[in-house]
């Protein structure tokens, strides 16, 4: 059976089919709008800032589509698009540029760029020389930190050696500064030289010899003499006189003279010694690796003659020492021996070969000098010095065929004989010493007589140790250290015999 009401029913169900998919075709038309239809965006007008370290890449996104991309400068860094929104940016060498990126809907990304250097070579470097300090310096502080392209050396060491070691490694990197912090030093060692002099001198001569001259005998003035020693002198005779007068300068030991037969004769007959006996035991106090100087003698003047603008010359004094010298520097090396260079020195006046100028008496100055080098350990000995001279000196004169008779013949002789013998003998001996501890008295000199009681009782001194400061810091920068080093080496010696010159007054305000 059909029902009347079928007619009816299907054009209803096809209309609600229709509003149905009209309705969702609208829908769908609607977000279709959203998703292309892009929202509003503003321009960005402040950079942000983008750290690149040389090596290394980042991936920048951007919201929408890229059209451009351009770096300032491209040598610091390159820029690669990877896909429509993203870009690669590598770093090449350290430096700043700026990145601009375009987007589709024409808005721009600004980026400033800073590219920084690798710190990976730099750092393996480091470690490289850190590790070589700590090795050569086992137990020091020593650290190493660079900033940009300087090297800072800080830390603390034990010593000025290990400072100039540690400098040394760090200064292979490039461009160091020193900052490290060196302990103070404890005080140098005093190192005491013991030298001795001893000196002999010892002379013998003989001397013998007959000068026979005549005032008249036999009716004959005149003299005999081998000229070895002083003659008397007869001055001219008129003629027909038959006697004379002798001078004599020199009588020798003997003189004999007959008036009666106007004969005389001069005799030199002597013998003589001698004996010079010096020494000398100078104990000198020197620190390692500062030299000292001893003197016991004194100066003796001596003229210059100097010449002037206007040709006239102009005659000075001038100084010049003698006596007993010594200079010495002791070193102590690492073997722990002492190594000396020495200078030892004897000198005395010699008025026999002196000469005279302008009226003035100059001596001449005998010098026996000694400079060497040697190396022995503490409380051991060295002669550095030995000197043995031996001389003889033998003079004969005599007259012609008469001095070879053989009696009569001694009285036309003469002979002068000499004999000199000298040693010298110069020993060191170095030892290591401390300063007498405070409160126990020092050595004094054992004086034959007394002195008179003080004026003043009491000590002249300041005692108030609260004033004085024994504490020492802990650690000193280097340069301070090394400055401080300098100020205590003090002027070099003179020599022995150079002219003593006297520095100029200063100039009065």
């Amino acid at each position: 059976m059909i029902s009347r009401a079928a007619p009816f029913a299907l054009p209803v169900a096809f209309l609600l089919a229709l509003l149905f998919v009209t309705a969702g075709a609208q829908e769908h038309r609607g977000q279709e709008t959203e998703l292309v239809v892009p929202a509003t965006r503003t321009v960005q007008q402040t950079p942000q800032s983008l750290d690149l370290t040389v090596g290394k890449s980042i991936v920048l996104d951007s919201f929408l589509p890229m059209e451009r991309v351009a770096v300032g400068l491209g040598g610091f860094a390159e820029v690669t698009a990877v896909g429509p929104s993203q870009v690669l940016v590598s770093g090449k060498t350290p430096g700043e540029t700026t990145l601009i990126i375009w987007q589709e809907d024409g808005t721009k990304l600004y980026y400033d760029l800073a590219v920084r250097p690798s710190r990976f070579l730099a750092n393996n470097r480091i470690e490289v020389a850190d590790r070589q300090i700590k090795e050569e310096l086992p137990g020091q502080n020593v650290s190493l930190s660079l900033e940009d392209d300087t090297l800072f050396l800080r830390g603390r060491v034990k010593d000025v050696t290990s400072a100039e070691r540690a400098f040394s490694i760090a200064s292979t990197l490039g461009k160091t500064v020193n900052l490290l912090y060196v302990d103070v030093p404890p005080p140098e060692a005093q190192i005491l030289l013991k030298v001795k002099f001893a000196s002999v001198d010892r002379n013998f001569s003989t001397q013998l010899g007959v000068n026979l001259f005549s005032t008249g005998a036999a009716n004959s003035i005149g003299s005999a003499s081998t000229g070895q020693f002083n003659p008397p002198s007869i001055p001219h005779v008129a003629t027909g006189t038959n006697s004379a007068t002798a001078t004599l300068s020199d009588a020798l030991n003997l003189f004999l003279f007959r008036p009666d037969l106007n004969l005389g004769a001069t005799i030199k007959l002597l013998e003589s010694r001698g004996l010079l006996e010096v020494l000398a035991e100078p104990n000198v106090l020197a620190q390692n690796g500062k030299e000292a100087s001893f003197l016991a003698g004194g100066e003796f003047p001596f003229p210059v003659v100097q010449g002037s603008g206007g040709g006239a010359t102009a005659v000075t004094i001038q100084f010049r020492e003698f006596g007993v010298r010594l200079n010495f520097v002791p070193t102590i090396t690492p073997r722990g021996s002492i190594s000396l260079r020495v200078q030892p020195e004897v000198s005395a006046l010699d008025f026999s070969h002196g000469l005279t100028v302008s009226g003035f008496a100059v001596p001449a100055v005998t010098v026996r000098r000694l400079n060497t080098s040697v190396e022995l350990s503490e409380g051991q000995s060295f002669a550095i010095g030995g000197l043995l001279d031996n001389r003889v000196t033998d003079s004969f004169e005599k007259v012609p065929f008469i001095g070879d008779l053989p009696v009569i013949g001694k009285f036309f002789q003469s002979r002068s004989r000499n004999k000199e013998n000298t040693e010298l003998l110069v020993i060191v001996t170095p030892e290591l010493v401390r300063p007498i501890p405070q409160g126990i008295p020092p050595p004094q000199l054992n004086y034959p007589l007394p002195f008179l009681e003080p004026n003043t009782p009491g000590d002249l001194r300041t005692t108030a140790k609260e004033n004085l400061s024994s504490a020492s810091p802990g650690a000193v920068p280097i340069e301070t250290l090394l400055r401080t080093m300098q100020a205590e080496v003090g002027p070099p010696v003179q020599p022995l015999g150079a002219p003593m010159v006297t520095p100029p007054a200063a100039p009065k305000k």
